[in-house]
């Protein structure tokens, strides 16, 4: 078989006729619902232009300088002093070695996707890419918001803060950005009690709210205040970062008390920071609920595990990891107790550890109760997890043990607005998964019914359970 000129070229990933056909003729041409991603809404309703692309592709993507460190780039030109051109090429120094890294496969993707450059990044290469790329940006075509509608990003939703003023959304509302910009509320800074910046938080909390937040109860009001806000800003959707669910027994007077403790600047144990978290957990759950939100929880990451490297460079840097939580109990006391109430909504549930797949499959089943279709997810590969092998494991585990025809598929949980290919890279898997079943005799050729099932996957689904 002649290899293909180009390395990511039309059927990339694709194993056979049915693959091809899958993603061709009814994957390819779907618009993308980005459900969940980190991208700075100031940036998309300023439309920003960036001066090269190390702003936009290698600023913050701690992706690729992990990369770049294990393979012993001076930290210069990675976070430090280099200039962006130097840093660039060290990247392309770079690429080579990380064969078998999704990011050797993203990269090449990104570049010709976006730029039209099918050349393997290399050092060799990377002085000329560098000067043809930051040129093209430097163009209105390449603005923020071209760039998401080069990529038919239909709508996405920024991760935002409680004390967040939502202003650049509210600008974007009234402007003629076709791409719907929503939110997804993430107060996990008013839940993490046992952090030395609490009290400084709760400060904040409390001037966004205008609420004084001087008891538990007020907290709880603050919070309120916050959900209804954006709500009326047009956020339908919350989010956290939990190494794991947390559902302690406990009542309202040890919570009250724990949260007087703070206030005080006393010292709380393991045990009452994990009570009072579980409590305004379940408070929270249960206003998502009243307002009909989807929650979503990021279950299993161990962070910042560098602590020599934390304090020189600060979080989300680079230095977290898999962890390995026993999640079960408590995420099935915690869904029990929302559910027992009739208060759980749709939930989104990511795995960072794929040891946990078919226990994540198997839990959401337990609260999918006929109400609404697919109403506990368990949601893509995460992190770790959002490579290929990852996403196969996840999609298996889902089918297997609950339905994949349900699944709300894909999204880029990334800083970086050229990181859209990711849904294409995920649409080419999946396809490639259900073609090998076909060919196999696994699945019967009805390449018309799975063309939906890959519709409703890549697209639909999605479109409905989050009602956009």
């Amino acid at each position: 078989m002649r290899q293909p000129s180009k390395f990511t070229h039309d059927n990339f990933l694709l194993e056979n006729s049915y693959a091809e056909e899958l993603y061709h003729k009814y994957a390819r041409k779907m618009p993308i619902i980005d459900y969940h991603n980190h991208l700075p809404p100031n940036e998309i309703s300023e439309n920003k232009i960036f001066d090269n692309i190390t702003q936009i592709w290698i600023s913050g993507d701690h992706y690729k300088w992990r990369a770049m460190r294990t393979l012993g780039i001076d930290e210069k030109y990675i976070t430090g002093s280099a200039s962006d051109q130097e840093k660039f090429q060290k990247w392309g120094h770079t690429v080579p070695y990380t064969m078998r890294n999704p990011l050797y496969h993203w990269t090449h993707m990104e570049l010709d996707r976006y730029f039209g450059i099918s050349d393997l990044l290399n050092s060799e290469n990377a002085g000329r890419i560098y000067t043809e790329t930051s040129e093209k940006l430097k163009t209105e075509a390449f603005s923020v918001q071209n760039l998401l509608t080069k990529m038919n990003v239909e709508s996405l939703c920024t991760t935002d803060d409680p004390t967040d003023s939502l202003e650049h959304h509210q600008r974007l509302v009234k402007g003629e950005f076709k791409t719907k910009v929503s939110m997804a509320f993430r107060p996990d800074k008013a839940i993490f009690i046992g952090t030395e910046s609490y009290n400084e938080y709760l400060n904040k909390l409390a001037q966004a709210s205008e609420v004084t937040i001087d008891s538990y109860d007020s907290l709880c009001d603050a919070l309120r205040n916050r959900v209804a806000y954006f709500h009326a800003n047009g956020c339908r959707l919350c989010d956290h970062g939990f190494e794991h669910m947390y559902a302690e027994a406990f009542t309202e007077a040890e919570v009250k008390a724990i949260f007087n403790k703070k206030l005080e600047g006393l010292f709380l144990s393991k045990e009452e920071v994990l009570k009072f978290q579980s409590a305004i957990l379940i408070f929270l759950s249960e206003l998502y609920h009243e307002f009909g939100w989807v929650q979503q929880f990021h279950l299993g990451a161990l962070r910042n595990n560098n602590s020599r490297m934390l304090d020189l460079l600060g979080p989300d840097t680079g230095w977290d990891s898999i962890g390995d939580f026993q999640q079960a109990n408590s995420l099935s006391k915690f869904l029990n107790t929302m559910d027992s109430g009739n208060k759980l909504t749709k939930t989104v549930i990511y795995n960072n550890n794929p040891t946990d797949n078919n226990m994540m499959a198997a839990m959401i089943g337990n609260f999918n109760d006929g109400s609404i279709k697919g109403k506990v997810q368990f949601g893509s590969g995460w992190w770790f997890m959002d490579q290929k092998e990852g996403m196969i494991d996840q999609m298996n585990a889902l089918s297997n043990i609950g339905l994949l025809s349900c699944f709300i598929g894909m999204l880029t949980d990334s800083r970086s607005f050229l990181s859209f290919p990711r849904h294409e890279y995920f649409r080419r898997i999946l396809c490639n998964l259900l073609g090998k079943d076909i060919q196999n005799g696994e699945l019967p050729s009805d390449m018309e019914w799975i063309g939906k099932m890959v519709q409703d996957i890549c697209y639909n689904n999605a479109k409905e359970y989050f009602d956009f």
